[in-house]
């Protein structure tokens, strides 16, 4: 028995260890698993080690993908003139769920945090400037998170961007001061997409 409890109370510290989920919430998700039928759990196991084997950021905007390119960057219907900036992954995914912007996205793998030690070297910053300066980009727009981070990661990709024919825009501040763009709901975020601004 003392295996069956160590191998849970591992379970139980792994869930702990996820952002949000409190004591009490990981005991009931381990204990979930615990009850779910052997090939679901492992179904569910399998599927984690997948997105830690597979999924890499696309050579390009650096969203994930299971391929060198991915899907939003291949699709040829996206109009290739806007490029909406954004932090993360996550915030791509919630603009792309708000259903109204038809650009494509560049992820900067997080934003300047000097006091956390996130300098420019370390988000995508240079690879956004190639892209630009490749040309065809008409618009940039700053889909950064609107707190003080988020606006000095999108005034120093404006500093950078000074003197590329490029017009960059800001989305609308219909969005919440501090909120993260995952947090807001659709029409939210297809408000700020529309009145986005320079």
């Amino acid at each position: 028995m003392p295996e069956q409890t160590s191998a849970i109370g591992r379970l139980i510290e792994a869930f702990a260890g996820l952002p949000s989920i409190g004591r009490k919430s990981a005991e009931r998700l381990a204990y979930h698993v615990l009850k779910m039928p052997h090939d679901e759990a492992i179904a569910f196991a399998e599927s984690i080690r997948a997105v830690k084997e597979n999924l890499r950021p696309c050579r390009i905007c650096f969203n994930l993908t299971e391929a060198e390119q991915c899907e939003i960057c291949a699709d040829r219907r996206r109009d290739a003139s806007l490029l909406c900036v954004v932090e993360q992954v996550r915030d791509l995914l919630a603009i792309e769920q708000a259903g109204s912007y038809r650009g494509l996205y560049h992820v900067l793998q997080g934003r300047l945090a000097p006091l956390e030690g996130v300098g420019p070297e370390k988000l995508s910053i240079d690879a956004l400037i190639k892209r630009i300066e490749q040309g065809g980009v008409r618009e940039v727009i700053m889909g950064t998170t609107p707190n003080v981070e988020g606006d000095g990661t999108a005034l120093a990709i404006a500093s950078r961007l000074a003197g590329l024919p490029v017009q960059i825009t800001r989305l609308a501040r219909g969005l919440t001061v501090g909120a993260s763009l995952e947090q807001a709901n659709r029409d939210m975020l297809a408000d700020a997409i529309a009145g986005r601004q320079p």
